[in-house]
């Protein structure tokens, strides 16, 4: 009874991601400037990518046909899982610093608070 529950959290789990990754291509697509379009890609990235490992990893565990290869495949998951959560906010910083420190700025900007500590000394280049 409790794996049929697993079951369907993973298949649920799989479904919000398909539907994550929908709303980040939509994003890619109509977002204007290289940062909102970062924004969708790590919406995709962890949306897309960690919720499907896990749900794959509860699927596979709620699967006893697959014998014991159902733990491999779930141990699997859960270390690709953790790693994409792990990887995924770094390499988006260092592609929107990256950004700005090529002179690549959002319009409109109001307030620049990287280049005010990069100007004080705070931050180095």
């Amino acid at each position: 009874m409790i794996w049929d529950v697993i079951g369907w959290i993973g298949v649920a789990l799989i479904v919000l991601g398909a539907i994550m990754d929908l709303i980040a291509s939509i994003g890619m697509h109509r977002f204007r400037n290289f940062y909102l379009r970062l924004h969708a890609a790590t919406v995709g990235m962890i949306g897309g990518a960690f919720y499907p490992l896990i749900g794959l990893g509860l699927l596979s565990l709620s699967l006893e046909y697959l014998g014991i290869t159902r733990y491999y495949i779930a141990g699997i998951s859960f270390v690709s899982a953790l790693f994409v959560l792990l990887t995924a906010p770094v390499g988006s910083h260092v592609l929107a610093r990256a950004a700005h420190r090529a002179g690549i700025k959002p319009e409109p900007i109001n307030v620049d608070r990287l280049q005010e500590d990069t100007e004080k000394g705070v931050i180095e280049e």
